[in-house]
C-alpha cells in the first residue's frame, strides 16, 4: 500500500507441492480415460420393449396370446433369434420374441446379454448367439406351443394357422455369409431340441428384430477400474 513503505506479495501459483498432487491427479485421469471400461457381465432375465419394462417370460406368453387372441383367424409365426455386437471392452447380444401376424402386424419384446469381452471368433459369437436363443426357445415347451396351437386350431380351415422357428444369424450362401460353414451345427442344435430353425435371408428373428438394438451402447454396470 502507498505510504508505509512494504510491498504486499500476492501469490501468481499455488505452492509446488500443489501443483504436483494436480499433475499427479491429471495424469491418473487421462490413464484411466486411456484404459478400456471394464464391464461386468449381465445376463438379463427380463424383456422389454417401448411400451414395457421388467416383463417376465409368462408375461411375455400371456401378451402373445393376447396378441393372437384379439384375431384368431390369422396366420402366426413366433420367433425367436439374437444378434451380436461387439463394442470396445464388451459384446452385446440381444434376443427378441416376435408374434407376427402375418400380413397385419407383430408385437416383440426383447432382453441383452453384456459379455465382459470383445468376442473376435465369428464361430464362439454365432455359437453363443445360437445359444442363448435356445435359452428362450427352451421356455416354449410343448404344452405351451399347444396352448397357441388351441387358439387357431378352429379356424384353420379359413387361413389360420401357428409356426414356431428359432432364426439363426446365419445363411448357406457361402459367398455372401461367412457363418455358412456353421451353419449345420447350429440348425442341428436347434432341431435337436425339437424345433425348426430358419437361417438367413429368412431369420428376420436374428437379423432384423435383435439386430436393431445391437448397436445402441450398452451403459450399464462398469467394474472398478483399479487392483
Amino acid at each position: 500500500m502507498a505510504g508505509n513503505g512494504v510491498g504486499v506479495q500476492i501469490p501468481l501459483s499455488p505452492p509446488k507441492t500443489q501443483n504436483r498432487k494436480e499433475e499427479t491427479y491429471l495424469a491418473l485421469q487421462v490413464n484411466l480415460m486411456k484404459r478400456p471400461r471394464k464391464f461386468a457381465l449381465l445376463h438379463e432375465m427380463k424383456f422389454r420393449n417401448v411400451s414395457h419394462t421388467n416383463l417376465r417370460l409368462d408375461d411375455v406368453f400371456d401378451r402373445i396370446k393376447d396378441f393372437m387372441t384379439a384375431d384368431p383367424g390369422r396366420a402366426y409365426n413366433l420367433f425367436i433369434g439374437t444378434d451380436a455386437q461387439v463394442h470396445r471392452g464388451y459384446t452385446k447380444f440381444i434376443t427378441s420374441i416376435t408374434i407376427h401376424r402375418l400380413g397385419n402386424g407383430a408385437w416383440f419384446c426383447y432382453r441383452q446379454v453384456i459379455i465382459p469381452r470383445e468376442i473376435k471368433s465369428l464361430q464362439e459369437k454365432l455359437s453363443k448367439e445360437t445359444q442363448l436363443s435356445q435359452e428362450i426357445a427352451a421356455y416354449f415347451d410343448g404344452a405351451k406351443r399347444e396352448t397357441l396351437e388351441d387358439i387357431v386350431i378352429p379356424h384353420i380351415y379359413h387361413g389360420s394357422n401357428f409356426e414356431f422357428y428359432v432364426d439363426i444369424d446365419a445363411g448357406t450362401d457361402e459367398v455372401e455369409n461367412k457363418t455358412s460353414k456353421y451353419v449345420a451345427e447350429m440348425v442341428g442344435r436347434v432341431e435337436a431340441m425339437g424345433l425348426s430353425a430358419r437361417v438367413k435371408p429368412e431369420a428376420v428373428g436374428a437379423s432384423a428384430v435383435s439386430n436393431r438394438y445391437t448397436k445402441t451402447p450398452y451403459r450399464g454396470s462398469v467394474m472398478p477400474a483399479f487392483g
